[in-house]
């Protein structure tokens, strides 16, 4: 079937059928597979607002890890690549498109062995280091000689910053505080920051052709310190985190800086971080407070070991869809448990949270060249986990204030995937399109009424919740972007928003009838949003949400 055939009968009621590759449990419930009429409905309150979607939410991480910056983001001045000063041309482009709120660099853990000085000054004379990431048991096999195992340093802070300002987004920085003196930290924020001609370092940066400063905000003081950070306690850590943050130079800059906070929902590193901090009250240097969720499984639930047991990119039984979904549904909780366990110190909530690694991890063997690591393919499953993740930060406006997607090119659930002179989008790439709607708008409260999706976890029915999104409003257009995660059930749903009127509606949904579907380099654009039309614009508004998707409505409002 055509895509833009599937899409419509989707839209209007019609069935879901699988691709080749559905499991024999799919194959069982085909007679199955129609819609419910009006089995769902979502009443938006435009009266109620939550808070201000901060751009910021959708950004990005840049890591020196396999092919994110070299074969990514960078080709090098020279190279016959399209490029802007080394930077790949069809990149910036992308993401220009799609208005990136800020982008984080170095890192991720390379960020704790990096030292910034040996990314400025002339490129012919940068000094080559061990990548933090050479020996990783992650590599699928020995990897090509390459940037990726000894860093050449060709991409340095200059070009990190000319990167952000091509595509619009805010730099946010992670400073080494496992491996660098505070007093080299302070350095960095001063050749950043500092005016032209008023420090020596402003000269070294004017020398390399950046005579104004860069007035860089964010500011990551470490990154996993309870790890790869630095393997610290929490109070380790608070001391460290007092050491680096106490009279840096802003230069007029309001410097605002995240500590590294938990993986996935550790109250304990929270509560007691927190606590001292609380001891000599220094709250007033924090902005922002980290964490770290990335969702992976096997079939019947999540492995303990981040290392092992990881399911695959590409071929995976209906299980495992909706168990790695169950997983990213999960970052509910862990925002809202998060703030919590930061109030009993934090009252006013002077600090907000910082999602700044999350994505979908699989297993290797899908990267598209082997000195790629952590690649992976991306398919319409991520993208369902994309725009629910997108949604649930959207929905949080109050509490989180930033979030980096891992990672923004061949690494993790990245936006692009290339290699040399090709160039191709993912899926998850069309759902940050979709939504970019949403910022700068007012979340507003949303109800959502849906049945649960069934399967079979480990040969025992399971649910995972139906229907979920976000609703914003900026001046009289309301955006509403809704997830059907469910592999079968087209999804009838009454739409209505209570005093106001609809004067005009559009739609545009991103599915695929093969739930294994992704985009290559010999075929880019097999996955794409597609525009539905609308029948009548009304209020309530029906629509039909097609199985396996995310969509966008755009509604004008009387």
């Amino acid at each position: 079937m055509k895509r833009r055939a599937f899409l419509l009968a989707a839209a209007s009621g019609g069935a879901l059928l699988l691709g080749p590759k559905r499991s024999s449990l799919a194959a069982s419930r085909l007679s199955l597979m129609h819609a419910t009429p009006s089995d769902s409905k979502i009443e938006i309150l435009t009266r109620e607002p939550i808070g201000q979607i901060a751009p910021e939410i959708y950004g990005h991480l840049a890591e020196h890890l396999g092919g994110v910056i070299y074969d990514g983001i960078w080709v090098g001045e020279n190279s016959r690549i399209p490029n802007l000063r080394g930077v790949r041309k069809s990149l910036v482009e992308a993401l220009r498109k799609i208005k990136p709120g800020v982008v984080r660099w170095p890192g991720g853990c390379f960020a704790d062995s990096y030292d910034w000085r040996d990314g400025i000054g002339p490129k012919k004379s940068r000094p080559r280091r061990t990548n933090f990431w050479q020996r990783a048991s992650e590599w699928p096999a020995e990897p090509p000689d390459g940037p990726w195992k000894f860093e050449t340093n060709q991409f340095g802070t200059d070009d990190f910053v000319r990167l952000c300002r091509l595509i619009g987004a805010q730099p946010y920085i992670a400073a080494n505080l496992r491996g660098l003196p505070a007093k080299s930290f302070n350095d960095w924020v001063e050749y950043c920051n500092s005016p032209a001609g008023a420090t020596t370092l402003a000269d070294i940066r004017a020398a390399a052709g950046a005579r104004d400063p860069f007035n860089v905000r964010f500011w990551g003081i470490g990154n996993e310190s309870w790890g790869c950070g630095g393997n610290f306690t929490p109070e380790e850590y608070a001391a460290e985190y007092r050491r680096f943050t106490s009279w840096s130079p802003g230069n007029g800059v309001e410097l605002s800086f995240i500590g590294a906070g938990p993986s996935d929902g550790d109250i304990d590193w929270t509560s007691r971080f927190f606590s001292k901090l609380a001891e000599r009250k220094a709250f007033g240097s924090m902005w922002g407070w980290s964490l770290h969720h990335y969702s992976w499984n096997v079939s019947g639930g999540r492995s303990t070991d981040w290392q092992k047991g990881k399911g695959d990119a590409l071929n995976y039984p209906e299980e495992e869809w909706y168990e790695l979904l169950h997983e990213a549904d999960k970052m509910e909780s862990i925002i809202t448990d998060q703030w919590s366990a930061m109030a009993a110190f934090d009252r006013t909530h002077q600090v907000k949270l910082v999602v700044d690694e999350w994505g979908a991890w699989y297993k290797p063997g899908t990267q598209a060249h082997n000195s790629h690591l952590l690649g992976q393919q991306s398919t319409i499953r991520d993208a369902v986990l994309a725009g629910l993740t997108l949604d649930t930060f959207n929905r949080h406006a109050d509490k989180v204030a930033m979030a980096c997607l891992a990672q923004l090119a061949n690494c993790l659930e990245a936006l692009f995937i290339a290699h040399q002179d090709k160039f191709v989008l993912t899926p998850t790439y069309h759902v940050f399109d979709l939504y970019s709607a949403h910022q700068h708008g007012t979340s507003i409260r949303s109800v959502f009424s849906s049945p649960p999706s069934g399967y079979i976890r480990n040969g025992r029915p399971a649910t995972l919740r139906g229907l979920s999104g976000s609703a914003s409003l900026n001046d009289r257009l309301l955006t509403l972007t809704v997830t059907n995660p469910d592999l079968k059930m087209t999804r009838e749903t009454g739409i209505s928003i209570p005093g106001t009127t609809i004067r005009a509606v559009t739609a545009t949904s991103l599915t695929a009838s093969d739930i294994h579907a992704h985009n290559d380099f010999d075929n880019p654009r097999n996955i794409e949003p597609l525009g539905v039309p609308i029948a009548q614009a009304r209020n309530p508004l029906i629509f039909n949400f097609p199985p396996a998707s995310v969509t966008r409505l755009s509604i004008t409002l009387g």
